[in-house]
């Protein structure tokens, strides 16, 4: 039934199916704002953190990458893994294909790692929230042992290295019990901060030197929990006291606080602070309306030169009164405590703006500033915000006017450690959650992206600003081009938020911007047939409307019709149109995904076409229908189509996503893919199927199996523009203009890497 096809010319040339390679569109390359020429990051390589275990492993081992440091080469990476008490190693010589290079056991929870020389300094954490303890563990990088313990005066949790290397501060945060008390401080023994003279690291008597940095704070003064260090040229140490909400400058050479300071609140507008649950018929969803006045409880502080330094506004705690801290920004302190530039909503909006936004975190802290990293780049300094729940980069040029956001970057889930290395214009970041130990596929990442001439390729969509904020957005599902204008792409949204919506994409430049959201139907109505989509497909009608295709569920409690829906241009519902009862007695809820029409309703042809994902109850296996839907005579028709099998050696399952009519002859392309994520991805491919050859006929009689021609495999398309290989394959739409799009979906951010591929397949 597989037959291979040669396209017609129309289709190289136009169609782009089976063009030679994939390449993102031209980035702009204009000069920022203080006349730099553009220059951005871009991904060039992904090191998965499960393949630095150790041989008797299990597969499922839980890991991490959280801290990071650079050996001064810049050719190896070491991070942090508290899951096992080990730091990794991993050779980053060639940055498009980082290698393993070893773990070593530290004996204990590692938190933080700074090098200096052939030295990598590791804070272990070795006590308990009632006995804290720690050690400096002293590791030989070229030989991975380690040769010596310094004991430390509790618990550390960050440790930095001067830039003349004659010191290293320790932050001891012997954290509190968030199960004691409700987790409100005091709750003693207090931490500190520790300096060690490094021409003393292998002395008999390091001769250790702790800062008292009790009485500084407004909130729990007998209490400090610093969190971060960093150290100017000065050889001045800025540390952050998370749920102190304070700040502290410390001389190193006398080993005192020079001054303190509150880290203050901000004020955070159009926003969404609300938290709805996200899924089937949750009801969440995103509106950016709101306003917050939050204390900032900034987590790493990072000097942008020796009398400025950012903060990492985070947040992590929760006052006596239930209120919690944390901005959702970052800001530039003067040495003297002055705010210098507030970011408020503008990292969260870049975010937003790009489909990272993590609505679960609404209520809470958002997107979660939580990594800072500052360094040097042709001639230009550089600000690094990591985001921990939208797993998100943000990259800022810190110039005269303040801060210039340059881009966005894909991440890891939960990226903790940022690293610069600009001697080989080189970022790396670290993502420290691994699904193992939450029961989903996504393992940890090292992600590294090179600095280059031009435009950035990430990300290929992008919602202009509307009243204030970013067009909301996520979980990008079907796509249909305009059958008029050339330069717009429809596309739905599916069911992780409560409101189904339709998106008005601009294709005309890189990165495609979204410019409006229309919503469809309403909200946990009582008629299930005007609200509680799932929109898995779309299709612009050329007389103007749309069909969309919405995939139903059969769970006890959170069921939902499989339907057509026609709409008007402003979303409204106006028809819908189940499948026949008898089918849908054997549905599971892998029902309708794409959807796409033939002929017109002018002409009394107009057909509607519609895959469904998976094999139902009376499929054999291996088999799903392709249903047709004759407008004018209201009657369902099926065929069978053929999936491949699964070729993961991980298992799971093959089905349909999308299906979209191709501009010439009377032929259709369907998407065909696997569940399965990273290095486990085997198929995600789109077929062609000629419907001159299909014969359907109604439920109950013999089905008819189509004959399908491979138009192009996009696993290598899928690699190429992604940080790691997506499982969800979603969207095709063909443009008046013959190009082709590809479209992935992010499942809210949820138990996701959060990237969108958007792109123009070559």
């Amino acid at each position: 039934m597989l037959r291979r096809w040669k396209p017609p010319l129309v289709l190289a040339a136009g169609l782009a199916a089976v063009a030679a390679a994939v390449a993102p569109a031209a980035g702009h390359d204009d000069d920022d704002r203080d006349g730099h020429k553009r220059e951005s990051f871009n991904h060039v390589g992904t090191f998965y953190v499960p393949d630095n275990l150790l041989p008797g492993d299990p597969p499922d081992t839980v890991t991490a990458a959280e801290i990071a440091d650079v050996t001064p080469d810049g050719k190896t990476l070491i991070y942090t893994e508290a899951p096992t008490g080990r730091i990794g190693f991993v050779d980053i010589r060639r940055e498009e294909a980082p290698e393993p290079d070893g773990i070593l056991d530290v004996g204990g929870d590692p938190t933080s790692v700074a090098i200096v020389g052939r030295w990598a300094l590791v804070a272990v954490n070795t006590g308990t929230f009632a006995a804290p303890s720690g050690e400096l563990v002293v590791v030989d990088i070229s030989s991975h042992t380690i040769v010596r313990r310094i004991a430390l005066a509790g618990q550390p949790d960050s440790v930095a290295i001067s830039p003349d290397e004659k010191y290293a501060a320790i932050v001891i945060e012997n954290e509190r019990d968030e199960d004691v008390n409700d987790g409100l401080i005091p709750q003693l023994p207090a931490g500190t901060l520790q300096i060690l003279e490094l021409r003393k690291l292998f002395s008999a008597d390091p001769g250790l030197r702790s800062v008292d940095l009790t009485g500084l704070s407004d909130t729990a003064p007998t209490d400090p929990e610093p969190e971060y260090v960093d150290i100017n040229r000065r050889n001045q140490a800025v540390v952050s006291l998370q749920e102190n909400n304070w700040l502290a400058i410390v001389d190193l050479k006398r080993a005192e606080v020079v001054r303190d300071f509150s880290a203050g609140s901000a004020t955070v507008r159009r926003i969404d602070a609300t938290e709805e649950a996200l899924g089937p018929q949750e009801a969440g969803d995103l509106n950016y309306v709101e306003t917050i006045v939050r204390r900032r409880e900034p987590d790493a502080v990072a000097w942008i030169d020796d009398d400025t330094f950012a903060t990492a506004n985070e947040g992590d705690y929760a006052d006596e009164n239930g209120e919690e801290g944390g901005s959702r920004s970052f800001t530039l302190f003067s040495s003297r405590g002055r705010v210098e530039y507030e970011a408020g909503a503008d990292f969260e909006h870049e975010v937003a703006r790009a489909g990272h936004y993590p609505e679960a975190r609404s209520e809470n802290k958002g997107n979660e500033p939580e990594g800072l990293e500052v360094a040097r780049f042709g001639g230009r300094t550089l600000l690094f915000v990591g985001s921990e729940r939208a797993n998100a980069v943000g990259v800022y040029a810190i110039g005269k006017r303040g801060p210039e956001f340059l881009q966005l970057l894909p991440a890891g889930i939960g990226p903790e450690g940022l690293k610069a290395i600009p001697k080989r214009d080189l970022l790396a970041v670290t993502a420290e959650t691994d699904g193992a130990a939450e029961g989903f596929a996504i393992r940890p990442l090292v992600t590294l992206y090179e600095l280059e001439r031009g435009g950035p390729d990430y990300p290929g969509l992008e919602s202009v600003d509307r009243f204030g904020a970013p067009v909301p957005w996520v979980a990008m599902s079907g796509l249909s081009g305009d059958p008029w204008d050339r330069d717009t792409v429809w596309a739905v949204s599916d069911s992780v938020l409560g409101q189904a919506y339709l998106y008005e994409v601009d294709v005309s430049d890189h990165p495609a911007r979204i410019l409006r959201r229309i919503p469809v139907g309403g909200v946990n109505v009582a008629d299930q047939a005007l609200g509680d989509y799932d929109l898995e497909g779309v299709f612009a009608r050329p007389e103007g409307g749309f069909w969309a295709a919405s995939e139903g569920r059969t769970n006890a409690g959170s069921s939902r019709p499989n339907q057509l829906l026609r709409l008007g241009e402003d979303g409204a519902v106006l028809d819908s149109i189940p499948l026949p009862a008898e089918l849908v007695a054997g549905a599971t809820s892998s029902g309708f995904e794409g959807v796409t029409a033939t002929g017109s309703a002018r002409r009394g042809n107009e057909a509607v076409w519609a895959v469904i994902q998976r094999e139902w109850a009376d499929d054999g296996a291996g088999f799903v229908k392709l249903a047709r839907y004759d407008v004018a005579g209201e009657e369902w028709t099926f065929a069978l189509y053929p999936l491949d099998p699964v070729e993961s050696p991980s298992g799971g399952v093959v089905g349909l996503s999308e299906i979209t009519l191709l501009p010439y002859g009377n032929k259709v392309a369907i998407v065909e893919r696997d569940d399965r994520i990273d290095r486990d991805a085997r198929v995600k491919r789109i077929y062609g199927v000629d419907l001159d050859d299909v014969e359907t006929r109604p439920f109950g009689e013999e089905l008819e199996v189509v004959d399908k021609f491979l138009l192009r495999d996009v696993l290598d398309e899928l690699d190429e523009n992604s940080i790691s290989i997506p499982d969800k394959l979603e969207g095709v739409a063909v443009t008046r203009d013959r190009k082709v799009f590809l479209a992935t979906d992010n499942d809210g951010v949820d138990e996701n890497y959060g990237e969108t591929l958007f792109f123009e397949l070559r």
